[in-house]
């Protein structure tokens, strides 16, 4: 018996002509292009190409024509065909290929192909490009997109870079300085300071202030806003009173921005330090449905600190810590690793909190070099630390460090099961990438990380050298 008898032949990537065609015929700037209906259904629906699919077989008889550049055409044809751009993609201005996606409304097929972040690799990160700013003014917060865009605030403005890196817009705020910032959207952000009231939902794209959100307290006074984070579907920021006697966590619906619920709210009494510290950093922890929010105070005892993890939808306090002992000077929480690191303020070493098997009376363990804790020394202090993926990254004056859990062939005996994890740590960039000033800010979007520096107008571009354009 012949192969396939009796059924179909496997088509390896070709297509049969039948009595209606399913192959397409285009002419581009004088060059003929035949790709299938399905390829250019990969487009979508609000596209020029599902207007030639849609177009009755009457209408077919004759090649459509589009007046446009064939070579940027088969870079794009290419896109749809593979989802990805082909080699030759490089001859071109990227400025180019963006134009010509947008004019045939396959934009959002470009940024994903581009600035996916599944196409994030922390080990092959390098220094690739700088982004300057216009001013005197150094960054003072940076917000990100999942696809790579990045808002960075410096002095009283906001410049907006798109996730191409090519365009970017300043606006000027009502702010003296911006100190939390968090991004909604490519050109949506809400922005707060410590030394003004509210936080405002800002739109870059028109230079407006969409709306003002407020914390109603006890005194009347002033509501600053201290940390901004937000989940799918919530939003959270930390207010202080302009008296600094009271602070609270209001919990907003992201989308239509009305108020759902307040947690953690303290009013001062006395020398009360702990209800004194309000939240300055707030992550929320998906894989828990809890809200991890910490604050930190120095006093004439040293660096004081407060992590509570709260449980939004009953109010309530799930875990709570208190930092006497090498206090965090930075903090960050991870999905991917059910874990929490801080960088110690005295010590300046990582240090990880095991949430699988958390314990309140002796959560951490030191990554590094433990000896440095009792030294007091307060080599930590202006560390960053951030996680992104499976990795944690952290600042050490210009340098940074990036962890990762090595994976174990087997697991040791311990009652709880999970074992000892081990975390080894690497130095990123190349020799060339290695020092310079300290380093004020990290964040992630699409396949970038983003760094800011003390007294630098400028925003750094780390990227994979495989990918970039």
């Amino acid at each position: 018996m012949p192969p396939f008898a009796g059924s179909s032949p496997p088509s390896f990537g070709f297509h049969r002509h039948e009595s209606e065609s399913n192959i397409v015929t285009i002419d581009v700037g004088g060059q003929l292009f035949q790709t299938t209906k399905q390829t250019l259904a990969l487009a979508g629906t609000e596209t020029l190409f599902s207007r030639i699919v849609e177009s009755p077989a009457s209408a077919r008889s004759s090649v459509p024509f589009i007046d446009r550049d064939p070579d940027l055409f088969s870079v794009l044809l290419s896109l749809l065909r593979t989802g990805n751009l082909p080699s030759k993609a490089r001859d071109f201005d990227l400025q180019d290929l963006i134009f010509e996606s947008k004019f045939y409304g396959i934009e959002k097929l470009l940024v994903s192909s581009m600035s996916n972040p599944s196409q994030f690799e922390a080990f092959n990160l390098e220094k690739s490009l700088i982004l300057p700013l216009n001013g005197r003014d150094s960054p003072s917060v940076i917000a990100s997109t999942p696809f790579g865009s990045v808002h960075v605030a410096h002095g009283s403005k906001i410049t907006s870079f798109d996730w191409s890196l090519r365009k970017k817009k300043t606006i000027l705020t009502q702010f003296t300085a911006v100190d939390s910032m968090l991004a909604f959207s490519p050109s949506m952000v809400a922005a707060g300071a410590t030394d003004f009231s509210g936080l405002q939902i800002l739109d870059l794209e028109n230079g407006i202030v969409k709306e003002t959100l407020n914390w109603e307290n006890v005194t009347k006074s002033s509501s600053t806003v201290q940390a901004i984070g937000s989940s799918p579907e919530l939003l959270f920021v930390s207010f202080e009173s302009g008296r600094r006697n009271s602070n609270s966590i209001l919990v907003y619906d992201l989308h239509s921005l009305s108020m759902m619920t307040e947690v953690g709210h303290n009013e001062i009494f006395g020398a009360d330090i702990d209800s004194a510290l309000p939240a300055t950093k707030l992550n929320w922890l998906s894989g828990y449905n809890l809200l991890m929010a910490s604050g930190s105070h120095s006093g004439p005892s040293g660096v004081l600190g407060n992590i509570k993890f709260w449980d939004i939808r009953s109010g309530c306090v799930a875990w709570e810590l208190k930092e006497e002992s090498d206090c965090f000077s930075d903090i960050t929480v991870s999905d991917n690793l059910s874990s929490v690191f801080k960088v110690g303020v005295n010590s300046g070493e990582v240090f990880l909190a095991d949430l699988r098997k958390f314990d309140e009376e002796k959560p951490w363990v030191c990554l590094g070099d433990d000896s440095k804790v009792a030294r007091g020394k307060k080599e930590g202090y202006g560390c960053k630390i951030e996680s992104h993926g499976g990795q944690v990254f952290c600042s050490k004056g210009g340098d940074i460090e990036l962890w990762s859990e090595v994976a174990m062939g087997s697991v040791k005996n311990s009652e709880d099961g999970l074992g000892d994890r081990v975390f080894r740590k690497n130095l990123m960039g190349k020799a060339k990438d290695l020092g310079g000033s300290r380093i004020t800010n990290m964040a992630f979007g699409g396949n970038k990380m983003f760094v800011t520096r003390k007294d630098q107008q400028n925003v750094e571009v780390w990227q994979s050298s495989a990918r970039g354009f």
